[in-house]
């Protein structure tokens, strides 16, 4: 069964992401009102968690960081981030199991 904060889209696959900033260590928690949840090392302030986020999912889904966008919630703790890869949705739970 597919996790809800995964979807296939027309160009790719759409993730929902609940992001904790300021936290020790950057990884995931679980979920969060259907929602990924991650906990990020970096800060709030001035797009550094984003920044952090993106770079996160690069390492942990070994795809290149060019190929993830940010689409929506630069502002919010809840994002929606879509990875354009060659990559399958059996990968993406694999690698970000909660």
């Amino acid at each position: 069964m597919t996790p809800h904060w995964l979807k296939q889209t027309d160009v790719g696959i759409e993730l929902s992401i609940y992001c904790q900033p300021g936290a020790k260590v950057s990884k995931i928690v679980g979920t969060h009102d259907g929602h990924l949840k991650v906990s990020l090392q970096a800060p709030a302030a001035e797009n550094k968690a984003n920044e952090a986020l993106l770079q996160w999912l690069s390492k942990q889904l070994r795809i290149p960081q060019r190929q993830i966008h940010l689409l929506s919630g630069q502002a919010s703790k809840i994002k929606r981030v879509e990875l354009w890869a060659p990559i399958s949705m059996e990968h993406v739970v694999q690698r970000l199991k909660p």
